[in-house]
């Protein structure tokens, strides 16, 4: 049985697109993150330092978007979903992007990834 943290809804400000208009401004992108985590030491401890730490997350995630450009919304979600399984040591991470706005008769286009670590933490 696996424990999920999550984050759902997180909104960031990206400059993505392949368009030379969208390398001009920023667009909205939204973040739902599952990361796999066993919850049994915290718990059994009230340990803060054992959790997931979903704000420091979070603030990563808006940093990234902040600090990069890509083109597509799948390489900005390989390239996030690599860096957060090193730096938060995570085993496992599911990560939806959406792009609201993308497409006009659409609430929101984007893509869902599965990741594993190639170490086990």
């Amino acid at each position: 049985m696996k424990d999920l943290v999550f984050i759902e809804g997180l909104k960031a400000q990206a400059v993505i697109g392949v368009y030379d208009w969208e390398k001009e401004i920023q667009q909205e992108l939204v973040f739902d993150l599952e990361m796999e985590h066993d919850n049994r030491v915290p718990a059994a401890t009230d340990d803060l330092s054992k959790t997931l730490d979903y704000e420091a997350i979070s603030n990563h995630i808006l940093r990234f978007c902040a600090e990069r450009q890509f083109e597509l919304i799948e390489t900005l979600a390989e390239n996030l979903v690599d860096e957060l399984i090193v730096d938060f040591k995570l085993n496992a991470v599911t990560l939806t992007l959406r792009k609201p706005g993308a497409v006009p008769a659409a609430r929101a286009v984007g893509v869902k990834i599965h990741r594993k670590s190639a170490i086990m933490y």
